[in-house]
């Protein structure tokens, strides 16, 4: 989970502050269990508000080159430069062995 922004926890409070303030001078209440439902309300308010600020845009990172590995040692396989040998199986010596047909 990523963690809160500033402005979201600045925005958020702010909200729960103001929002407590103006529903406690509006409604008039005493009692504690009034004061409790709008703190109640005022925290659920606060936190939609710090939910909603939109997140700040990643910059585009450069695009990578992937880089062949090698599925049975999980090595680095040396890129194909010679535009020659495109083939991997013939430019491989081992490999190439391996796929020679045999001569008579």
């Amino acid at each position: 989970m990523p963690r809160p922004t500033t402005a979201q926890i600045t925005y958020g409070s702010v909200t729960v502050v103001f929002s407590t303030l103006a529903m406690l001078l509006l409604s008039q209440t005493a009692s504690g269990v009034g004061i409790a439902v709008i703190v109640l309300a005022a925290l659920g308010l606060g936190l939609l508000v710090a939910m909603t600020v939109p997140l700040p845009k990643q910059p585009a990172a450069p695009a990578a080159r992937a880089v062949p590995v090698a599925a049975s040692t999980g090595e680095r396989v040396p890129e194909q430069r010679d535009p020659v040998r495109s083939d991997p199986v013939r430019s491989d010596p081992v490999l190439a062995d391996s796929v020679r047909e045999p001569t008579r």
